[in-house]
């Protein structure tokens, strides 16, 4: 994923200023509160407890500014080894919160992007969403060829609106990178990586490809399903896939423990394959991408927010996971540091090199139960924001697939061992011929 990002150049000067006011109505009105609301839990609970309050009421600043924010909410609320822990917390519960366009919306968006089209590619649509974003929604149709196919359509408008906010969240970065307490960290590269983040998610035509792309690599972990994609029913603003009925998050729950345990292996399996074989990898499994069928069958959806590796990070992060497996602590370490982005002028490279050591070889010595993907990321990220070492963009990215779908692996099968089930996938990631 690039992290050149382009705002909408064409707005007119006026479109800018209009929104600017918006966005400073907004957040006076929902920060203005904390002038009085901070003093008070300060005063009867503590300054961690204080913290916990400034990080909620600013996620809720974001959910009232729109998608664009939310989108960037969620993707900064990654970036551990830049911001603290707990505003990452807080941008961790950040949702869609965007009300489903109406039946005569979504007939009208269709209309728009197939034209004369729509009667002949469509016997008949469901122009109710079967599911609903903050960038799409999803509806059901039925080919003229026959098949019935699911339909991911953009909301009208909604690339213009989220061009125009980044552009101004991007000016506004590139102020506050001139602060004082902000002199070495990586701001307004952080944003413009999660300004690239949040537009590759309005490229159609780039995840119909991805999704087409993680369908064949993905064929060879048993039981996952990636959904077809339908080329010749796919436009600009809408994607065409196969639709897979039936989908429940809570589908799981009624299968036997052992079914379960083949779901958290596949889940574990996919994700592996993509970070150590093929580099190509999909970020944001959470349960309304990742479904699991009661015909075994473990569902892959929604790749709008995947980057691709270089093949050296690709390399290097199958390296670190491969000396974790082993309790090479020193190792790891060393390549935490030689992929960085930036190792800060005052960074304190001994001080990162011996906690991260050590950091590594206690986990590795904890059993499977009590081996905590998202404890080691924070303590690992919290070592690299206070030792002067900035992670790269491209691996933060793929590592947030892990974290997000380690809650779900736990659920499936606590017994789960996240480096054993590594182990195969690293090695032929390593050393196998791609």
């Amino acid at each position: 994923m690039s992290t050149r990002v382009e705002h909408d150049g064409n707005a007119p000067l006026g479109a800018l200023a209009s929104r600017l006011g918006e966005i400073l109505l907004l957040v006076a009105a929902t920060l203005a509160p904390l002038v009085v609301t901070v003093p008070l839990v300060l005063l009867a609970q503590g300054s961690r407890a204080t913290r916990r309050h400034v990080w909620s009421r600013l996620t809720t600043l974001l959910m009232r500014l729109g998608p664009a924010f939310v989108k960037a909410g969620q993707v900064l609320g990654t970036r551990r080894d830049v911001l603290p822990a707990g505003m990452c917390d807080g941008l961790a519960t950040l949702r869609d919160a965007v009300a489903p366009m109406s039946a005569r919306q979504a007939r009208e968006a269709l209309a728009e992007v197939y034209g004369d089209e729509l009667d002949t590619l469509f016997t008949e649509v469901d122009y109710s969403p079967v599911a609903s974003g903050s960038i799409a929604g999803v509806h059901r149709a039925r080919l003229a060829t026959g098949g019935e196919v699911a339909l991911k359509l953009r909301r009208p408008g909604v690339d213009r609106v989220i061009r125009l906010d980044l552009g101004l969240v991007r000016r506004g970065a590139a102020l506050v990178a001139r602060l004082p307490p902000l002199r070495g960290v990586p701001v307004v590269e952080v944003v413009d990586a999660m300004c690239a983040a949040v537009l590759g998610q309005l490229d159609f035509e780039r995840e119909a490809a991805g999704l087409a792309r993680l369908r064949v690599e993905l064929a060879v972990v048993p039981r996952v399903w990636v959904p077809r994609v339908v080329p010749e029913a796919c436009r600009p603003r809408c994607i065409a896939m196969e639709f897979i009925p039936g989908l429940d998050v809570d589908a799981a729950s009624r299968c036997s423990p052992a079914a379960r345990r083949k779901f958290a292996a596949s889940g574990l399996t996919a994700i592996y394959e993509m970070l150590f074989v093929n580099g190509f990898v999909h970020c944001d499994l959470h349960p309304g991408n990742l479904y699991f069928t009661e015909s075994a069958q473990v569902v892959v959806l929604d790749a709008g927010f995947s980057v691709q590796l270089t093949e050296r990070l690709r390399l290097l992060f199958a390296d670190f996971f491969l000396n974790m497996a082993v309790g090479d602590g020193d190792k790891c370490a060393a390549i935490v540091v030689e992929s960085a982005a930036e190792v800060r002028a005052d960074a304190d490279l001994t001080g990162f090199l011996d906690r991260m050591a050590d950091l590594v070889r206690r986990s590795h010595k904890l059993p499977a139960r009590e081996f905590s993907l998202m404890a080691f990321a924070a303590e690992m990220f919290d070592l690299q924001r206070r030792h002067g070492i900035h992670a790269a963009a491209e691996l933060i990215f793929p590592l947030l697939s892990l974290l997000v779908i380690e809650g779900t692996i736990r659920d499936l099968d606590p017994e789960v061992d996240f480096q054993e089930l590594a182990r195969p996938v690293l090695m032929k990631g390593r050393f196998s011929a791609r």
